[in-house]
Formats: structure tokens, C-alpha cells, sequence
């Protein structure tokens, strides 16, 4: 069952990685039709439309984290105070702290990406989301290389 879960949790991670991605790079300047490169399309999105996905993934892979938890205290973390590894323990207190301000910071977030967008919420909106961006990524790359380090020295 825990596998299971674990699967769900990192599928939608890399959804919710998807969205955030591209709405924060939707945030950034823009160049002009005729010069544009990978990157200016792949922020040509409609950047609104990711607000909602954004908050349901981000809540629900938070429940999924909340899950796995018990697991975590329980298989993980002694395994990495035995082989001396207290960063690797810090760094995991370090993403529960930011998810639970990720999810502080999703009333505002929903309430800047409201449709229709006031031009004078824009720059909340980039910092706003780039915050969640940086939220997101960290928990991700984190979750994955403490999940890595536990199979290594399992």
C-alpha cells in the first residue's frame, strides 16, 4: 500500500511540477513574435488556467506527503542517523517546513491568479508564484534523494 501511495504522491508531484513550472515561467518578460525561442513559447501559456491545478495538486500531494510520513519516521530517517546522515534529516525538516508555508501562501496565490487579472497584481502574482515554484522544486528534489539514499544503503 505504501508503494502504492508513494507512486500516486510522485506522479502528481511532477504534474504540479508541470503546472507551477510553466506558470512561473508565463510570469517572466516576454520577447517579440519574431524572435522567439524554445523557452518564450514554452511560456507563451494561458497562465491562469494553471491557478486552479495548481492549488488542487499542491493540496493533495501534501495529504499524499502527510501519508507517507509514519513510513518516513519509521524506515527512513533511522536509517539515515545511523549512517551519520543528520543533513540529509535536516533538509527533510527544512521541506516540511516550506510545504506547510506553500500551503500558507495558496489563499493568496488563488485570490492574485483570479480571472479576470488586475494588471496592478502582477508583480505579486510573479513573486507569489515563483515562491511556490521554488517550494515545489525543493520538496520534489528533496523527496526523491532521500527516497534515493534510503535504497542505496537498504
Amino acid at each position: 500500500m505504501i508503494t502504492t501511495i508513494l507512486i500516486i504522491h510522485g506522479l502528481l508531484a511532477v504534474a504540479l511540477l508541470g503546472a507551477i513550472t510553466h506558470q512561473a515561467f508565463s510570469t517572466t518578460k516576454r520577447t517579440p513574435a519574431a524572435n522567439r525561442s524554445f523557452i518564450d513559447k514554452y511560456r507563451a501559456v494561458g497562465a491562469a488556467s494553471y491557478t486552479n491545478a495548481v492549488i488542487v495538486l499542491f493540496i493533495v500531494t501534501s495529504i499524499g506527503g502527510g501519508l507517507l510520513y509514519p513510513q518516513y519516521r519509521l524506515d527512513v530517517r533511522p536509517t539515515l542517523e545511523d549512517l551519520g546522515l543528520r543533513e540529509a534529516n535536516g533538509v527533510f525538516e527544512i521541506k516540511e517546513h516550506l510545504a506547510a508555508i506553500g500551503l500558507g501562501l495558496l489563499p493568496a496565490y488563488w485570490v492574485f491568479w483570479r480571472t479576470p487579472l488586475a494588471p496592478e497584481g502582477a508583480v505579486a502574482r510573479r513573486y507569489l508564484t515563483w515562491i511556490l515554484a521554488f517550494i515545489i522544486w525543493w520538496n520534489f528534489l528533496v523527496g526523491h534523494v532521500l527516497n534515493n539514499i534510503r535504497g542505496l544503503f537498504q
